[in-house]
């Protein structure tokens, strides 16, 4: 990248200047020439200014050694200790992408009473578990959890850190990756690695219309986050392997601003992430009434109802149901989509799903991509077709 100079001394005509820029980057202000941020580098100004008025320089790359960043680092998100199916996944795609680079794998466990549970992930192919274990850990606060990881980060110099993207997860990794000024992939679907290191980040951008693959190459640690049941988890071993490794943090880094007073746990509920068979109604439903329908099916199935983020937006169906990038992530043993496109921030939050079964019109829809079973027609003509084979005992068995 670079940016543009204005010489003031060199400025004769500041109106002839401006009426120059196409994007109405340069303005007067209090009798100088200023760029602002419209300004898209297209360096007209230079060319066709006012003699060295303008000057166009290239700023410095900062860059990184590469070669004193080593490992490939999961951030073991956990409540109470008990850790989250997500921090599983992330050590499976961790370990294949540390194979391609002949890195180790690496967890981080930040909590207090934790280090009996670290032990679990011994079994899930780390190399070394570090633990920041203290009492003041015990509950999580944005300030003590991030000057533990800053820790861990100054002390091992991981070459990238992966993170769920939780609740925790979310409000974490931001804070660490601006600690030490490098970038954050949030919500990736895909992840690999170039030989140099650097991390290949996918993630859908510009609403789901492109695949965007990202690079962090002149900065390290990289940091991404993944959304649970993107990834798949390893097996567990029956043999632990790896090592449990202790870092000490000062106690007074655990400062923090705020108090925990008290916890109030949540009621668990049903969630469309943890059903075995989902039955999705897109926008080939006419009207909010045709839900019905699309239930009726989910429930002579045994399975759930879920929407894709337009009928969410128009208030047909609880926001909880929807899935995509958005929604939920989901990874049902079956899920029947009924007049879905499949845009591509939809099909990010289930194409893992076991088996796919899609119903259109449209030949050419994207969801027929990803789609193991495809039915050409009208779902107002196939479900309950549909419906009326299940309940005799001929259709899909859960």
């Amino acid at each position: 990248m670079g940016k543009l100079i204005v010489h003031q001394d060199k400025v004769t005509d500041i109106n002839a200047m401006i009426s120059i820029c196409p994007f109405n980057a340069l303005e007067e202000k209090d009798g100088k020439l200023e760029v602002n941020a419209g300004c898209k580098l297209c360096k007209l100004c230079v060319k066709k200014g006012q003699p060295g008025a303008m000057e166009y320089v290239e700023e410095e790359v900062k860059t990184v050694d590469k070669s004193l960043w080593n490992g490939i680092t999961v951030y073991v998100d956990h409540v109470n200790g008990e850790i989250h199916p997500v921090t599983f996944e992330l050590l499976g795609k961790a370990g294949e992408l540390a194979k391609k680079i002949n890195h180790p794998v690496y967890a981080i466990f930040i909590g207090s009473g934790i280090e009996k549970k670290a032990e679990e992930l011994l079994h899930y192919g780390v190399d070394k578990v570090f633990v920041v274990d203290a009492p003041e850990l015990k509950d999580f606060q944005m300030e003590s959890y991030t000057a533990a990881f800053e820790a861990f980060v100054n002390e091992i110099k991981p070459s990238a850190i992966l993170v769920g993207a939780t609740p925790v997860g979310r409000q974490l990794a931001p804070r660490v990756a601006s600690r030490f000024n490098t970038g954050l992939t949030a919500d990736c679907t895909i992840l690999d690695i170039h030989e140099n290191t650097d991390l290949v980040q996918i993630r859908p951008a510009f609403g789901g219309n492109i695949m965007a693959e990202i690079l962090t190459p002149n900065s390290r640690p990289q940091l991404a986050t993944v959304r649970y049941k993107i990834m798949d988890a390893p097996e567990r071993s029956a043999e632990a392997k790896g090592e449990i490794v202790k870092i000490s943090v000062p106690a007074e880094k655990f400062k923090t601003r705020t108090q925990v007073l008290g916890i109030t746990h949540k009621e668990k509920e049903k969630s469309i992430e943890n059903a075995d068979i989902l039955v999705v109604a897109g926008r080939g439903l006419k009207k909010k009434e045709d839900l019905e329908l699309v239930k009726e099916l989910a429930d002579a199935l045994g399975g759930d109802i879920a929407c894709t983020r337009p009928l969410a937006e128009a208030g047909w169906l609880n926001a909880k149901h929807q899935i995509g990038l958005s929604g939920r992530t989901v990874r049902p043993k079956l899920i029947i989509t009924c007049g879905v496109s499949g845009a591509i921030q939809f099909v990010a939050g289930m194409n893992n799903s076991e088996n796919i079964f899609a119903i259109n019109t449209d030949p050419n829809a994207s969801i027929f991509k990803v789609a193991n079973y495809a039915i050409i027609g009208d779902i107002y003509d196939v479900i309950p077709k549909l419906i009326e084979q299940v309940k005799q005992g001929k259709g899909v068995k859960a």
